[in-house]
């Protein structure tokens, strides 16, 4: 079954959970200290609690936690209960934080209890050099490659890509990634300028975290899939603090941003279809279109089936790999 992504930015909310149920019990703004008595069955008492529980008594929507694969929450006055976010863990969830500017912020997942999660580790400490080298050719490989499949066919651009993606060598000691980007973001620009309402809402573009629109979307978008993709990686018993390449001693999730290097381009694909239409702004509409992601079509393996899912298989592939059980990677590639 495919596990759904659940957002919540519209309304205050109140999480807890009844007989294995989410209830997303709707609240209203209020600053007054407010005593509430936990549905999970705890009394508690919150002081400067900013919201209290509406008082028209609506329908409490309730979804079954073990159907929900991302929840994801950017609203400040969300409030929860302990047994709301453990539940949610136990089934294997991961829930995502945003933050004042609407961007993921903080991330929470379950410790694994995957039967061989020690000797995986092991695996992933002493995995050697080598692999580790091809592994990461493997995925710019398939980076590139999907960069030069979101730009205009027959273009001059898109044919360097390609070239450049053929030439990667064990741990692209050459930097073809780099290359790639100078050449791949000016020509992403015009996939969006081939609409009008493209050309007058973006005139121009530079790549960069802090920059203008739609640089917002494109970090919500990777903030999203690496959440998606750390999930997965947890679920088979890897450690997603140990990269492949990525090596960052404050960074817990260096191998989930190895593993969403190839995934990027389906974001950037998303973005840039979003932009032709003039939609920049990190809105429900567009926050929509990028959790959307995560239910769309992608291949793998000569199969077609939702991202979520494939993120399980190509964690469960670096694991054989890592095994010595593969040697390739299976990375899904979005559906053209």
């Amino acid at each position: 079954m495919i596990k759904r992504t659940i957002e919540i930015s519209q309304n205050p909310a109140y999480l807890a959970v009844r007989d294995g149920q989410l209830l997303l019990r709707a609240q209203r703004e209020n600053t007054d200290t407010q005593p509430d008595r936990d549905p999970d069955g705890a009394g508690s008492s919150r002081r400067g609690a900013r919201a209290q529980h509406d008082p028209d008594h609506r329908p409490t929507p309730a979804i079954p936690c073990e159907d929900i694969g991302v929840l994801l929450v950017d609203h400040p006055a969300v409030t929860y209960s302990h047994s709301a976010l453990t539940t949610l863990l136990e089934h294997d969830a991961a829930v995502v934080l945003c933050g004042r500017n609407h961007l993921p912020i903080g991330l929470l997942l379950p410790i694994a209890e995957h039967s061989q999660v020690v000797w995986r580790v092991q695996a992933q400490i002493n995995v050697p050099k080598p692999v580790r080298k091809r592994l990461w050719q493997q995925i710019i490989r398939a980076k590139i490659r999907a960069q030069a499949a979101n730009l205009l066919p027959d273009t001059l651009t898109r044919t360097k890509l390609l070239g450049l993606a053929r030439n990667v060598r064990s741990g692209d000691p050459d930097n073809l990634e780099a290359q790639a980007a100078r050449a791949y973001w000016p020509a992403w620009l015009q996939t969006i300028h081939a609409e009008a309402a493209g050309r007058a809402a973006v005139p121009d573009f530079r790549r960069d975290a802090d920059g203008p629109a739609p640089n917002n979307l494109l970090n919500y978008g990777y903030a999203v899939l690496r959440a998606a993709v750390a999930r997965a990686l947890v679920c088979a018993g890897l450690f997603p603090a140990l990269g492949l390449k990525h090596s960052n001693r404050s960074n817990a999730f260096c191998l989930a941003d190895d593993l969403v290097e190839p995934l990027r381009p389906m974001v950037d694909a998303a973005v840039s279809g979003l932009a032709r239409q003039g939609v920049l702004e990190l809105g429900p509409d567009s926050k929509k279109a990028l959790l959307g992601l995560l239910a769309s079509d992608v291949e793998l393996a000569g199969q077609t089936g939702p991202l979520m899912v494939a993120l399980h298989r190509f964690a469960a592939s670096l694991a054989k790999c890592l095994d010595g059980d593969a040697e390739e990677l299976e990375i899904p590639v979005a559906c053209t």
